[in-house]
């Protein structure tokens, strides 16, 4: 069992998920932003939950709404409008389910929805419309996907995501822990999460104790856009994580008006990295539906790479790629 210290009854970041801003007018006030906005970015959320810590509010630029922080999870009227090829399932997740809350996409690899839940809402979110109440992996839930997932000897990897499989507490995420630890052919964990830099307070001794256990070869997918989020704590938050020999990648999303320039993306590579961080993937924007004023070119996206190569090492430049449903793995545009 994980050695615990004395704990209040809601941990930190418990409290500052809670504590998080759901309304957008509450945004709107409290960075000044134009009222005029306010109906349409009301409606989006209608359609798509808002919902932020307040921290980050700390990376963004009060008094405009294109703050490339902001508008990744600024409700907006762009949302409401429908366009050819965006899809309420852009990925194909639903016809990859091999079990509730289990998705198989790629030979050797699993994914399992740990919960529908996030910190944080995205408004370029590939699951904004997945059906989280069909594939949420309650403790319940997990019995048919854990089962599902013993009987599958020739996956090697478990990859955790959902929602953000750190929503879980400590002890749950132990359990499940557990129950994978049991399985032999299975020899790497990867968890897919935002929390370690929307929410910092998740990353705690306790935590990283469990992810540290040698049982697997364990990795850290984080997921960071932008250079301005990475705030102090959240640097601090990083570099725990890789101290105690834990791989920590990242995977962005490359979006028009947040980091579709190559100035972002160098100053991007070389924080991340700074905070013991490996830029992994640049992802072409998944075609879903109310996020196509966020899609950026393929051409231009080349040439954003290319850029990239001309000033960075190597191992600093992440692979440019998109996925496709049906595909035998991700669809490498410039590597």
């Amino acid at each position: 069992m994980i050695a615990r210290s004395p704990e209040p009854a809601q941990a930190a970041w418990q409290g500052a998920v809670a504590d998080g801003i759901r309304d957008p007018a509450e945004l709107f006030v409290a960075l000044g932003l134009d009222a005029a906005g306010l109906a349409a970015a009301s409606a989006a959320a209608h359609r798509f939950g808002c919902r932020l810590p307040r921290r980050v509010l700390d990376a963004v630029t009060a008094g405009t709404g294109d703050d490339p922080v902001l508008r990744q999870f600024l409700p907006s009227g762009a949302e409401l409008e429908a366009h050819d090829g965006y899809t309420t399932d852009p990925v194909g997740d639903r016809a990859a389910a091999r079990a509730t809350g289990l998705l198989q996409k790629y030979a050797g690899r699993a994914l399992l929805i740990a919960t529908g839940a996030c910190a944080v809402h995205c408004r370029y979110c590939f699951r904004r419309h997945f059906p989280y109440a069909d594939h949420h992996a309650t403790r319940a839930a997990w019995n048919g996907a854990l089962a599902t997932l013993a009987r599958a000897t020739d996956v090697r990897e478990i990859i955790l995501s959902g929602g953000d499989p750190l929503m879980l507490t400590d002890d749950r995420l132990e359990a499940l822990w557990r129950q994978l630890a049991g399985m032999p052919h299975l020899a790497r964990l990867r968890v897919h999460t935002r929390m370690p830099v929307v929410v910092p307070e998740r990353v705690t001794a306790e935590l990283v104790q469990l992810l540290a256990r040698p049982r697997f070869a364990t990795s850290v997918v984080v997921h960071v856009n932008h250079p301005n989020e990475l705030l102090d704590d959240a640097v601090a938050a990083l570099q725990w994580l890789r101290r105690s020999g834990i791989a920590v990648l990242n995977q962005s999303v490359l979006l028009r008006g947040v980091n579709d320039d190559p100035q972002t993306l160098c100053d991007l590579s070389e924080q991340l990295f700074a905070a013991g961080v490996l830029p992994y993937y640049l992802h072409l924007l998944d075609p879903v539906a109310g996020a196509a004023h966020f899609a950026v070119a393929a051409p231009q996206a080349v040439a954003l790479v290319q850029a990239l190569r001309s000033r960075l090492p190597g191992y600093l430049v992440p692979r440019l790629v998109r996925e496709t449903p049906g595909a035998s793995a991700k669809v490498c545009v410039a590597c």
